[in-house]
């Protein structure tokens, strides 16, 4: 009987151990892979909803180009001599220097 309670006794330390592990492996996933996910999702999102006229902005596709006029879906990019509209969310982000508009004002 002491012999059966005590292999259930190491049974049970057993499954609390693998269930430490796979909670520690959950822990690790959502520090290291899901939170600065969800943190750069977020930086999106803000910098989309800020966006106006005359920022300079790199998008996904990687042209470069000044918001010359903007909807809830669409951005109109002015980028040499041509104007390309790109939808609002593939705007990755600001790009440097400073917007034509204001260089040509100083």
């Amino acid at each position: 009987m002491a012999t059966i309670l005590l292999l259930q006794l190491g049974a049970d330390r057993g499954s609390l151990v693998f269930i430490a592990q796979i909670a520690l492996f959950i822990g690790i996933f959502y520090f290291l892979l899901i939170r600065p996910q969800r943190a750069e999702q977020k930086r999106h999102r803000e910098l989309v909803a800020s966006l106006k006229r005359g920022d300079r902005v790199a998008t996904v596709g990687g042209i470069i180009g000044e918001i010359v006029a903007l909807n809830e879906e669409a951005v109109t990019l002015k980028t040499g001599s041509a104007q390309v509209v790109v939808e609002r969310a593939k705007v990755a982000r600001l790009a440097g220097g400073a917007p034509a508009a204001a260089a040509a004002e100083k």
